[in-house]
This record gives structure tokens, sequence and C-alpha cells, in this order.
């Protein structure tokens, strides 16, 4: 379940609405960290992320376990709404009372991937 390109428009159009979603952007320090380590490399942590922090279908800590800084797929996973089950629910319309899908992971990983590829194209 990979993002189309209409339906990223909608969802960065409507997480851009967000004074919260929108201040999230990759420091020079993170774009230089996806640079150095490749998007192969960027993607295998962000589907490690996501399986560990978010696919579970009870998690202890939600809503805090995801990282404000520290790595650019933490601030892609706050910019994007896929930080915890809440805001998967609230934005994505993913219920937080089940184990994430393959599908959602893959929807999840993706979603991350445009953002860090968006923004690294705002550079250029």
């Amino acid at each position: 379940m990979i993002i189309s390109d209409y339906e990223w428009q909608g969802l960065k159009t409507r997480l851009g609405r967000s004074t919260f979603r929108s201040r999230f952007h990759l420091s020079p320090h993170d774009k230089e960290y996806v640079h150095l380590k490749g998007y192969d490399t960027i993607e295998s942590h962000a589907e490690d992320f996501i399986r560990k922090r978010l696919a579970p279908s009870h998690i202890p800590n939600d809503g805090k376990q995801t990282p404000m800084k520290g790595h650019p797929v933490f601030i892609a996973q706050h910019a994007t709404a896929l930080c915890c089950r809440g805001c998967m629910e609230k934005w994505h319309h993913i219920d937080r009372n089940h184990a994430l899908t393959e599908g959602e992971i893959e929807y999840a990983i993706s979603v991350i991937m445009r953002f860090i590829k968006d923004e690294l194209e705002l550079e250029s």
C-alpha cells in the first residue's frame, strides 16, 4: 500500500495546515546523514522503527515512543503524523487497536520516505 503522488499531495496539504506538523523539517545535519547513508539505509531504519515502535497491537508508551530529534526518520514521523498510533488514527485513519498489517507498515514507510525525499529536493 504505497502512497500515490495524488494521495501524497493531499496529505502534504493537510499536514501543512497544522502548525505543529509544518514546523518539522530536516536540519542540515539530518540531510547530510541521509546523503551519507543513502535512501536504502534510511528506508531500512524507517522500517525497523515502524516495526518495533508502532506495529505492535499494544504499545505501553504510545504517544511518547518517537523522539523529537536524533534521526531524520524521527523528524519525518512527526512531520507526517506517523509518530504514534493516536496520530496514525487521527491523520491516516489507521485504527490503533490492532497490530499493523504489512500494507499499513509499507504505507507508513512510503510516507516517511516521500517526506525525506521532498525535504532533500527543497535544497536543490
